[in-house]
């Protein structure tokens, strides 16, 4: 028979546990602990005023290193910080013993966004003096997270005031639904042997109701004051009702009501050199304002005045536009940012151009110009008219354009028109009458179009990607818990500090070894 060792839950064993010896070195919580120690924490204390009254406060310092290590085992929320605060050995350590409220804890991240700024730079700095940073070759892209609001709630103002009146009409019908089953003795019979589960049906049914009109409530307090939002071609765009700053994004899992945070990180180690976060799908807008950021925390970083004279920054092609390589231009920024057509010039691509051959697009030499009427002819035989001058990278020109009807009916319209969202517009021709002197656009394509660049771009995925899969994969930290671009903006700072501090531990453990 077997026999098993005697066990009794009845007598309490006291254990000496010595919090600091916890955290054992080489650990990713001892590099916390190192790290946050040293660094200055006088913004953070700035906004405390409790030296003569009030309540003791707790330490910004041990707020930090819980937060910090939480939020690189995938606890994102304030409440379950709160709970790893009472559970977990290695929290306790690390918060000296304190158990902060998740009320404290949320309202610490949503109000030190500059505080938090400044630690970035101080952590970063510390990176610079581990050699992990080498200033060669950077590469900036976005990762688009979840924010705390659904997009169920999004749409224009035109279709979230038909909404409200959907949901007034359901109200309506709901309560007299419930009036009628009240009525009603033979629904009364039917769920009588089943009021336990059910409980006081006209509670339940009155909360059911309560919560529709909080939802009514909510809408019509926000087309109150809600003006709708434009997008970078003017257009307007979907608003949110619970977090107005977020935006309805495209994502590689579909369609996400959340954020685009955006990151460059150096090809050394992989370290995040700036961080910022918009609420828009594409992060294009952001490019220069990425530059400052990065330019700015190199020179804190390395105490250098031109930190960027020789280095490199890599994008994609999103990024292309000849705003944006001015933007760099301007800055003395090195960057490769390929435009969207740079892989069908692509040597490897040689034999598939050879198969569409055949079927090469028309261009401007292909209309034949009518000086008298201002206008053009296109191989089809159709007219295309003068509508107006524009400028367009970088070049100043003429736009004709076509009928629509023509072009729907056209036999040429596979050579002439792509499609565009599963849909072919009418042709409009633009013509070329004045090049200015420096055109970037055209310089960027023969810089990509050159092989030893082209080695160079090839880079790009190597340092960056493996950036967000630790963030989001390996770390958990795969959403956003706040509301608003500012407090959404600390959070992602939040994150990408804590993939930083994770670089550190190796060179830090071997030099304090």
């Amino acid at each position: 028979m077997a026999r098993f060792k005697d066990t009794d839950n009845t007598q309490g064993q006291f254990m000496a546990v010595n919090l600091k010896e916890q955290l054992l070195p080489d650990t990713f919580e001892w590099t916390i602990d190192y790290l946050v120690n040293k660094a200055d924490m006088s913004l953070f204390e700035k906004k405390y005023n409790n030296d003569e009254r009030g309540a003791a406060a707790y330490p910004p310092r041990a707020l930090l290193k819980i937060i910090l290590y939480c939020y690189s085992r995938g606890i994102i929320t304030s409440r379950k910080i709160e709970k790893a605060c009472r559970d977990s050995i290695i929290v306790k350590a690390l918060a000296e013993d304190c158990e902060p409220d998740h009320d404290t804890i949320a309202t610490f991240i949503s109000t030190n966004g500059g505080a938090v700024k400044d630690l970035f730079g101080q952590i970063l700095t510390q990176c610079a003096q581990l050699n992990l940073i080498t200033r060669e070759m950077f590469a900036v892209d976005g990762c688009k997270l979840p924010s705390n609001a659904s997009k169920e709630w999004s749409g224009t103002i035109k279709e979230l005031r038909k909404k409200r009146d959907k949901l007034k009409e359901h109200i309506e019908k709901v309560i007299n639904r419930h009036r009628e089953m009240d009525k009603d003795e033979k629904a009364k019979k039917i769920q009588r042997p089943y009021a336990k589960t059910l409980g006081d049906n006209k509670e339940r049914r009155e909360r059911s109701i309560e919560r529709l009109e909080n939802k009514l409530k909510k809408l019509n307090t926000f087309l109150k004051e809600a003006e709708p939002r434009t997008g970078a071609a003017g257009e307007e765009v979907k608003s949110n009702i619970t977090d107005n700053e977020s935006a309805l994004i495209k994502s590689p899992r579909g369609y996400i009501q959340g954020y685009n945070g955006i990151a460059v990180a150096d090809s050394g180690s992989q370290i995040i050199v700036s961080a910022e976060v918009t609420g828009s799908g594409p992060e294009s807008g952001s490019f220069p304002k990425m530059l400052d950021s990065l330019e700015e925390n190199m020179k804190k970083a390395t105490g250098k005045e031109e930190p960027l004279k020789k280095a490199l920054l890599e994008g994609d092609t999103g990024y292309f536009s000849e705003a944006n390589l001015r933007a760099a231009a301007e800055r003395g920024i090195e960057v490769i940012i390929p435009d969207p057509q740079f892989r069908q010039r692509d040597p490897y691509f040689a034999e598939k151009k050879k198969e569409k051959a055949g079927k090469k697009r028309f261009g401007a030499g292909d209309f034949e110009y009518n000086e008298k009427t201002d206008s053009y002819k296109c191989p089809c035989g159709k007219v295309l008219e003068y509508k107006y001058d524009i400028t367009l990278r970088n070049n100043s020109g003429r736009k004709y354009h076509a009928k629509r009807a023509d072009c729907a009916e056209c036999p040429l319209i596979e050579r002439c028109i792509a499609r565009r969202n599963g849909k072919r517009p009418f042709r409009t021709l633009y013509i070329v009458e004045k090049k200015y002197k420096e055109n970037l656009s055209e310089k960027m394509r023969e810089k990509i179009d050159h092989p030893a660049w082209r080695e160079l771009y090839s880079r790009r995925m190597q340092i960056i990607e493996p950036v967000y899969s630790n963030i989001t994969y390996c770390k958990g930290m795969n959403r956003f818990t706040l509301r608003g671009s500012e407090k959404v903006g600390t959070q992602w700072k939040l994150y990408c500090m804590v993939h930083n501090i994770g670089k550190c531990v190796k060179p830090l453990g071997e030099r304090c070894g």
